[in-house]
């Protein structure tokens, strides 16, 4: 058997890979974050399998249902939302069935920060505004971030920043950024992306904390810092110039 790690999308229960529904068409042990993904992914489901809600188990826990399904001989669709590459907390999963000796595959899915984006209808690498993407988060109770990985640090490159998990702390997080883009920098929050109750915030990083606040916006929800929001004015790519040697 194998544990399939999937990346179930950002929320819309149209946004998964072909591969990924045929594995969980396929799958009589689904695992999946209850709060975080579509049950609609799982109507798909063969009848009679076993569905388990994640939200309320800890690793051990979960551990202990994909031991018990590789030794009933199921394979298992482990659903994470967005794609798993990015804070899935599946490191530490694979870590536990490599040493149970269980096989696994991933397989990736469409993360929040390509959902909201889309939501946008924005590049976020826009020819002379800003080539480079900085996906990072904050620390509060989470585990602390690694040395030089601060936002005063990463900030420093005025790169496009895109921060998760750090909605309910954006009041804090403002006055460390402004010194490096600006209080006129151009900021998106999108909460909820692809989902039928998206919520599209845009604004500065002088008003947009209070706009988050007045929206009740506190977790589930993306935030996009930096110039290509908002650039109107910059050359056209190499990729389609008359000038590239083809």
């Amino acid at each position: 058997m194998t544990v399939h790690f999937i990346g179930a999308g950002p929320g819309a229960a149209d946004l998964i890979t072909l591969r990924a529904a045929r594995i969980i068409a396929a799958a009589p042990v689904c695992l999946y974050a209850g709060a975080l993904v579509p049950r609609e992914l799982l109507d798909t489901a063969p009848a009679g399998a076993r569905l388990v809600d994640t939200a309320d188990l800890d690793l051990d826990q979960i551990t202990a249902e994909l031991v018990a399904a590789d030794e009933a001989g199921h394979d298992v669709a482990r659903l994470h939302s967005g794609d798993p590459s990015v804070y899935s907390a599946m490191a530490e999963q694979m870590r536990r069935l490599d040493a149970a000796g269980v096989p696994y595959d991933v397989v990736p899915g469409v993360p929040a920060f390509a959902a909201a984006a889309a939501s946008l209808k924005r590049e976020l690498t826009v020819p002379g505004v800003g080539q480079t993407v900085i996906l990072t988060r904050t620390s509060a109770r989470s585990t602390p971030m690694p040395p030089g990985e601060d936002l005063a640090t990463l900030g420093a490159s005025r790169a496009t920043l895109v921060l998760h998990l750090a909605v309910q702390r954006i009041a804090e997080l403002v006055p460390e950024l402004v010194p490096h883009y600006g209080a006129d920098c151009p900021v998106a929050v999108v909460a909820r992306a692809s989902r039928d109750d998206e919520l599209i915030l845009r604004g500065t990083l002088d008003d947009i904390a209070e706009q988050v606040e007045t929206a009740g916006v506190k977790r589930t929800a993306v935030v996009i810092v930096g110039a290509v929001l908002t650039a109107g004015e910059f050359p056209d790519s190499h990729l389609y110039s008359t000038t590239r040697c083809r």
